[in-house]
This record gives structure tokens, C-alpha cells and sequence, in this order.
């Protein structure tokens, strides 16, 4: 398995301003958030990539995407039926060709020495089959994420089996279906916001959104439970940490890990802890 195409989906209609924001990657540059995920898709070796928007939004992106804008194809979801339906829109990009997937509002840091992209693009080539990544995530977090449930791979430390995808559990729900041995308790293996994708994928998703009413919306969790009972689907644990741009405080958050995992992270530990105690002194 070659994958030389990514598809990034920035349609959401309250995410879609987000990847716009400027930030200051790790090598202290400023740019924008959506110029980030575009050089974490190009680190894992891909050639082209697809950016699913909103119409009216091509001038935009195509601004933040900065140098990299020549390299980018998009396309336009027309009509607001949720996220399986933006993946749908970019078919004519990627035709049947196994791809990388990343949401737009979702910054990665990692770990290893490797990208966080480029962890998952490894192991989806070796294994030869559709692989999501994931991240070990406390319960209460689970009404933010769709979350897997499977087994171990024999003789692995970080790839699963998938057996069942939920999105956005309730706990009780989760406690009954998506517990996988080896992980902590309380914990489940949650969307890390990238994927790689397969024809079978793009498949299912088209006949469900032919099958659904034509407002109802469709959703990519739900085709991903057809593809655990089909074929082969793995799921990789990362090394590294997702952070969402979309929660309460999540891009403060999404800069302050760039800024910490980067060349001035000493400079910034100093500011930081200058604030603290100047904020110590105004309460006292």
C-alpha cells in the first residue's frame, strides 16, 4: 500500500474558521493553524491533498495554506450533511487509493521522533488495511470523540484489532462495549483525528447517504462500524497528544503545547512562570 493523497475536511460549520487562526508552530514561526496540519500531512510523505470546505471559503484557505497553497486541490460540500458526506465530496480527488484522513480543527504534537501522520501512514502501509489513530482518553471525555473497541494485536504494543466503533458514547455504553483490555481503567481508545481511508470506506459511506433521508446527516463512526464487520481495520495507539482547536479554551491550549515542544520552550516556561507570580502577588 502506497498512500501519496491526503483528504482534509475544514466544511464543518462551526469549525470552519478555525484552521484560519494564526498560531506559532514549534520552530517559531508564525502561521496559521491550517498551514500546521498541512505540514504534518506532508511529513508523512503525501503528495497531494484535498481540502473539503464550505463554498465561499477557496480564498481563505488558500491564504493560510501560505507556500504550500499549490499543492492543495478543493472541493466545495454544497450541502451540509455532515462529516461522512464532506469525506464523500473529495471521491473524484482520491478516487480508490488508500488515503490520509485529518479533521481540520485538530492539531497533533508528538512524541516520537517520527510525526504523528507519519506513525499512522507507517503502520497503515505495513498492515496493508484501513488504520485510525487513537489516544488512550479519560471517560468523561467520550462526548467529544468517537471511540473503538477491539483487542490487542498479538506481539504489539500499539495496534488493535477493531471490533466496534461508537460515537460519542455515554459511559454506561462504553463500559458495556468498548472496553479494551490492557488499558487503564476508565480509559478508551478515542479518535486521535486522522485516518487512513480506503475505497470500502468512501463505499459505504455513498450507499448510506443514498439510503438516508436527504436532510439527515451522515457520519463517518457509523461507516466505520460496517467497515470493523468487512475487513480488516486496525487502529494505532500514537505517540504523541491530539489537541481540539473546537473546546473551551482548545486554541490556547493547542499553542501553548506547540510553544512547550519547541525551540523557545525554556523562554516560555519563564513567561509563563513570571505570570504566575505576578498573578500570586495581586492576589495576595
Amino acid at each position: 500500500m502506497k498512500i501519496s493523497k491526503a483528504v482534509i475536511t475544514a466544511a464543518g460549520r462551526e469549525q470552519r474558521m478555525l484552521p484560519l487562526h494564526m498560531l506559532v508552530d514549534r520552530d517559531g514561526e508564525q502561521k496559521s493553524a491550517f498551514r500546521v496540519i498541512i505540514e504534518e500531512a506532508l511529513a508523512a510523505g503525501v503528495e497531494e491533498i484535498g481540502v473539503v470546505i464550505c463554498p465561499g471559503d477557496r480564498e481563505a484557505y488558500a491564504k493560510a495554506a501560505g507556500s504550500h497553497a499549490g499543492r492543495l486541490k478543493f472541493v466545495e460540500q454544497n450541502q451540509p450533511r455532515g462529516y461522512g458526506h464532506a469525506l464523500t465530496c473529495a471521491r473524484p480527488l482520491v478516487d480508490n487509493e488508500p488515503f490520509l484522513h485529518l479533521i481540520s480543527d485538530h492539531l497533533y504534537i508528538s512524541a516520537d521522533s517520527r510525526r504523528c501522520a507519519q506513525q499512522l501512514v507507517e503502520a497503515a502501509t505495513a498492515e496493508n488495511c484501513a488504520v485510525c489513530a487513537v489516544q488512550a482518553t479519560r471517560e468523561n471525555m467520550l462526548p467529544l470523540y468517537g471511540t473503538v473497541g477491539g483487542r490487542r494485536v498479538p506481539k504489539s504494543s500499539n495496534l488493535y484489532l477493531v471490533e466496534t466503533v461508537r460515537e460519542k458514547p455515554t459511559p454506561t455504553q462504553a463500559e458495556q462495549e468498548l472496553i479494551v483490555p490492557g488499558l487503564r481503567a476508565g480509559h478508551y481508545l478515542c479518535f486521535f483525528g486522522m485516518h487512513v481511508l480506503n475505497g470500502t470506506v468512501l463505499d459505504i459511506l455513498e450507499r448510506q447517504l443514498r439510503d438516508a433521508p436527504a436532510n439527515q446527516s451522515i457520519q463517518l463512526s457509523s461507516a466505520l462500524a460496517e467497515l470493523a464487520t468487512r475487513e480488516r481495520y486496525l487502529a494505532i495507539e500514537i505517540s504523541g497528544q491530539r489537541f481540539n482547536m473546537g473546546v473551551k479554551y482548545g486554541l490556547l491550549l493547542a499553542q501553548m503545547a506547540l510553544a512547550l515542544s519547541g525551540a523557545d520552550r525554556a523562554e516560555v516556561l519563564e513567561q509563563i512562570a513570571q505570570l504566575l507570580i505576578a498573578r500570586e502577588k495581586s492576589a495576595a
